[in-house]
């Protein structure tokens, strides 16, 4: 049981620590010179950012997406706190339903925040605003670690939901 209950910690610490990466890290869109995710766009190679305002035409979506990111990561870290008060406050065979609960809406909303981001990102990168072309980029690894933070989140959720206290 003390092995589950480590695998299950380190899973869930490791969901946090993904959603973290790709809420801040600055490549969710990545091309030759510049990298751009939820919070500015870069250029590699004079090292400058400019910050997305309220100016973008599509600033709505990007505040949709900022706001569920930040959401899952604050519902991943509060799960794991309601997890680690469950484990000492449960009695034995309860289900631990409320931390559940808490990272199901974790990955519901990091499922959101991808799920704009993807529908949107034509539009989100033909804005005149930008000082430069970034319509020819790729997907970065901030996004794709959004998405496997989301199996995560899922997963883990799961994991709780049938969880059982045990001796």
């Amino acid at each position: 049981m003390l092995i589950l209950l480590a695998f299950i910690i380190v899973f869930h610490i490791t969901s946090a620590a993904l959603l973290f990466i790709s809420t801040i890290d600055n490549a969710w869109w990545v091309g030759d010179n510049f990298s751009t995710d939820v919070w500015r766009v870069c250029t590699t190679n004079t090292s400058t950012c400019m910050a997305i305002t309220d100016q973008f035409r599509e600033y709505q979506s990007i505040q949709a997406v900022q706001a569920a990111m930040i959401l899952s990561t604050i519902f991943c870290c509060v799960a794991f706190l309601v997890f680690i008060l469950q484990l000492f406050r449960l009695k034995q065979g309860e289900r631990f339903v409320l931390t559940s609960i808490i990272q199901l809406l974790s990955c519901l909303c990091v499922m959101i925040a991808a799920s704009i981001y993807t529908d949107r990102h034509e539009e989100l990168h033909r804005s005149h605003e930008y000082s430069m072309e970034i319509s020819k980029g790729q997907y970065g690894y901030s996004f794709v670690l959004a998405w496997i933070a989301f199996a995560f989140t899922l997963i883990s959720g799961v994991m709780y939901l049938v969880l059982r206290k045990r001796k």
